[in-house]
């Protein structure tokens, strides 16, 4: 699955957390020792939560270069690996290279010294080719840990050109016009036109943190969704109030939701990834999701393209112009430092890398020096250009910068909740109730 890892793990990291806070607690921080230029045995052990399919495309990626540089890099793949990488760690059993898809998990382990700083040759590569946004999800107070992997582009609305053509509308370039192709849509069709999924097992509500952090970043600005992260500003602040309304315009709205699945509470009880047939067969005219959501139309029998079944664009600002987008994506961070690891990390951080895996399908990375024709999919060509482009605005997911208890707890649960007809004022309250006491 094209899918942010992150998802279905997240919520052992609240576990993760807190078992690093009680061995801090009761025996103080990792080892500081280093084995910096030491040569290495050959072997370096790299672990995360990609799986299945991509672990087998991840280790695809490098192969031709572990022959070249005479290295064997063993990749180990967990579903627990939030709650194992912190365990590991503490025991003295770390990986020499972790592919941490939560920033807020590497920067724990990094302030309690189980991390080595990363090597001047990653560090190099990432001042060529990463913004500095990038850069600083993988900084812990002036200290650089760990290189950007993958990356995701979020927010994108998916819709049948052939249908907008039909109905006379154009992709809307302001939130305004968003609602206005919504309105037209409905009465030319006499149909609901979005349709949407929440569902997701444990993790289900995911889907509607994504929708509110675009909403948010694209209302308030990128200081204000900043301070939002680190809790400056609380879930009950007018500017996050605002961006709920703003979603409530369309998913809260019986005459916009939720095509060929039911009513508004239908939204919480559909899988996000049974959306796409719908999308595909052209019975739902839109629907909000990540770059990744290309692979579920495709195997839903549609063709993606500008003149395809199916394409999308970017969820539109309030005001034209800028661009800004959120996203996901993965940091390697290090627990040994001795030359083979350094080497593999630097690889893992080169452009070389990224065009090697985005050759292969399925993903993309925001590296500069990546060649967007490398990408098979128009999709991802166009999501690799939104995250080259230095007009562009890029933050993370929010949810995966928030601690766990709200990010995959709180924040989750309160869209549920919304659109069960919560009251909006009373699901801000209890979603910011998730944060720890300070």
């Amino acid at each position: 699955m094209r899918l942010s890892h992150r998802r279905f793990t997240a919520p052992i990291a609240i576990a993760a957390i807190a078992g690093l806070t009680l061995a801090g607690c009761s025996g103080g921080p990792g080892s500081t020792t280093s084995d910096a230029g030491a040569k290495g045995d050959g072997v370096v052990t790299v672990y995360g939560t990609i799986a299945d399919t991509e672990a087998k495309l991840l280790e695809q990626s490098w192969a031709d270069w572990e022959k070249k540089n005479n290295i064997d890099i063993q990749y180990e793949s967990s579903k627990e690996f939030e709650a194992q990488i912190a365990i590991r760690a503490q025991g003295g059993n770390a990986p020499d290279l972790a592919i941490f898809p939560q920033p807020g998990l590497m920067a724990d382990l990094a302030s309690r010294d189980f991390l080595k700083p990363a090597p001047k040759a990653v560090e190099d590569n990432v001042d060529k080719n990463w913004s500095e946004d990038w850069k600083a999800y993988g900084t812990v107070g002036d200290t650089f840990y760990g290189a950007p992997l993958m990356a995701s582009v979020k927010g994108f609305i998916w819709y049948s050109p052939a249908k907008f053509k039909e109905w006379g509308v154009e992709v809307p370039t302001t939130w305004d016009e968003l609602l206005a192709v919504t309105k037209t849509i409905q009465e030319k069709s006499g149909t609901a036109p979005w349709c949407a999924g929440f569902g997701s097992g444990d993790a289900t509500g995911w889907p509607g943190t994504d929708w509110v952090e675009d909403l948010v970043l694209r209302e308030a600005g990128p200081e204000t969704y900043d301070k939002w992260v680190k809790n400056e500003i609380p879930f009950t602040d007018p500017a996050i109030k605002t961006a709920f309304d703003s979603l409530g315009q369309i998913l809260q709205n019986p005459a916009y939701v939720n095509a060929t699945f039911g009513d508004v509470r239908s939204i919480n009880t559909t899988a996000f990834g049974d959306v796409a047939t719908p999308i595909a067969n052209g019975t739902c005219a839109l629907t909000h999701q990540a770059s990744f959501f290309d692979g579920f139309i495709t195997d839903a029998g549609g063709k993606v393209g500008p003149d395809g079944d199916v394409w999308a664009f970017i969820t539109p600002a309030a005001e034209a112009g800028g661009q800004a987008v959120t996203g996901g994506g993965e940091i390697v961070g290090a627990f040994s430092d001795d030359a083979d690891t350094q080497k593999v990390q630097a690889y893992l951080s080169s452009a070389d890398w990224a065009n090697s895996r985005v050759s292969l399908g399925g993903v993309i990375s925001a590296n500069k020096g990546l060649d967007p024709a490398s990408a098979k999919s128009p999709i991802l060509q166009q999501a690799i250009k939104i995250l080259q482009d230095p007009k562009t605005t890029f933050r993370f997911d929010a949810s995966d910068l928030m601690p766990g208890s709200v990010g995959a707890g709180t924040f989750w649960k309160g869209m549920v909740n919304w659109i069960n007809g919560t009251p909006t004022d009373e699901v801000l309250t209890s979603i910011e109730g998730g944060w720890p006491s300070k």
